[in-house]
């Protein structure tokens, strides 16, 4: 197969970038992933660790020269989140991805790309496979699902590693040295329902062609919420029967789309209802469209149809607060990522953030109450902590200093309110002073993701100086 990065440079990071593209890396499906990187590390004879969850763990010497330098932590994620077109045919539990490059920028085609994190795991092959390049004694740690909560980062076993200097490659900003991030959880609300049947008009109303994006750092950009706005849209079209409401496939993406099938005493209402939709979001939602398919059909209604919609329209979603301390940032918010409806039950999963511990349990603790009144279920996962401002941070100093020499500028140091594993791995290490970075990337988790060919490799120069400083 023709190589579709061949003649990027740096050449060994675009390699293992396409290798790593090649195979499926979903979030839950990071086997193949995980034992390429095993496979890699025996064919060099570097040590190596895979656990049950295919975490790994790879150990490299120092070069001559850094023996004694303290021990550094290299560490990024396997997974990718997985979106695709509608009239994308791309199987990704069996496919690779269908990159392209344009000019400075690549991207695949029809799909996300991976970038995050994909360039990590490429830098950290890059490093491991070169006997040229100067560093202290590495431990790369790879973990898997963390687009899903972390998960990997929360099971994986770090009592083996000596560094306490975490270089995490997961930052979407070149320039932007990030030290301080929102913890966060993934709730469900999981409403109880019955069915009845149901004959008419049988309606099937889609909300799509909405921006989207990362449910931490667009979170604050005013982009609408496919599944609330799906929401609000029944609520000025009741009554009504529903069969089912779907929305999203991420609790940390926000929706571009959702749909709902209901039976409807009077359809003449679309309209109107559409049309207010269509005004009060124009100006933030230019490309939104609402469709709408009648047709007479038979079907299961949801006896609790008016609940359903009421429960969906009254749970909070977006910014909560903002940060009195770090002018123009989030604080706390939470995005209803995913609306599932299922035979005995409708669905609505958050992906919930802030960097407040406190503020945190009162949303979470909200999401419950709400839940409460309408008789439905609460469940949790994936739960981890904030990673908290280091103030006599070592690491922070120096890479300041680095790019400094480098380019002539001073970096932003910033916190964020998207989540990171420096957290989790900040609480299984004590005394660990990490700092996050990485190059350009826009748009990810959605199909117009794009990496910077340019930033990439600005970023692996910034990468060897760094640790050849440490």
């Amino acid at each position: 197969m023709a190589q579709v990065l061949a003649g990027l440079q740096p050449a060994k990071v675009f390699e293992y970038f396409e290798k790593i593209c090649a195979i499926p890396h979903g979030s839950r499906d990071t086997k193949k992933i995980s034992d390429f990187c095993v496979q890699f590390a025996e064919q060099r004879g570097l040590p190596v660790r895979q656990d049950a969850h295919n975490n790994v763990i790879i150990w490299k010497n120092a070069t001559a020269g850094y023996e004694t330098h303290p021990t550094v932590i290299l560490q990024g994620h396997l997974d990718m989140v997985c979106e695709k077109e509608p009239d994308c045919d791309i199987d990704f539990t069996t496919d690779g991805l269908r990159l392209r490059v344009d000019g400075d920028t690549i991207s695949a085609d029809g799909t996300t790309l991976g970038g995050d994190d994909g360039i990590a795991v490429a830098y950290a092959l890059a490093l491991l496979d070169s006997d040229t390049i100067p560093h202290p004694p590495l431990e790369v740690v790879l973990t898997v699902d963390e687009e899903i909560g972390m998960l990997g980062a929360t099971d994986i076993d770090l009592s083996m590693l000596k560094g306490r200097i975490l270089l995490n490659v997961d930052s979407e900003d070149e320039g932007i040295l990030t030290v301080s991030c929102a913890g966060g959880a993934t709730s469900t609300v999981t409403l109880p329902i019955r069915r009845e049947k149901a004959s008419g008009k049988l309606l099937t109303v889609c909300v799509d062609g909405l921006q989207g994006g990362h449910s931490g750092v667009e979170i604050h950009k005013g982009r609408c919420n496919a599944n609330k706005l799906l929401g609000e849209l029944l609520e000025k079209m009741q009554p009504l029967q529903l069969v089912s409401i779907d929305g999203g496939q991420k609790d940390n993406a926000i929706p571009r789309s959702a749909v709902a099938r209901f039976f409807a005493q009077d359809a003449a209402n679309f309209d109107a209802a559409k049309q207010d939709i269509l005004n009060k979001y124009r100006a933030t939602e230019p490309n939104l469209q609402i469709t709408m398919q009648e047709k007479t059909a038979d079907a299961d209604a949801i006896v609790q149809s008016k609940a359903v919609v009421a429960l969906l329209n009254k749970l909070p979603n977006g910014v909560q607060a903002m940060s009195q301390e770090i002018k123009g940032l989030v604080q706390t918010s939470l995005n209803l990522g995913i609306l599932k409806t299922c035979d005995d039950c409708v669905s609505m999963t958050f992906s919930v953030r802030s960097s407040v511990n406190t503020e945190k349990a009162d949303l979470i603790q909200a999401l419950k109450d709400t839940g409460a009144e309408f008789g439905a279920d609460y469940s949790q996962m994936g739960e981890y902590p904030a990673w908290e401002y280091c103030h006599d941070s070592k690491l922070r100093p120096l890479m300041v200093a680095t790019f400094q020499e480098l380019y002539g500028k001073e970096p932003v140091v910033e916190a964020i309110h998207a989540g990171l594993e420096c957290g989790i791995l900040a609480d299984k290490l004590p005394g660990l002073d990490a700092v996050s970075f990485g190059p350009d990337m826009t748009d990810i988790h959605t199909t117009r993701e794009q990496l910077s060919v340019s930033s990439v490799r600005r970023t692996w120069d910034y990468l060897c100086a760094v640790l050849a400083r440490i």
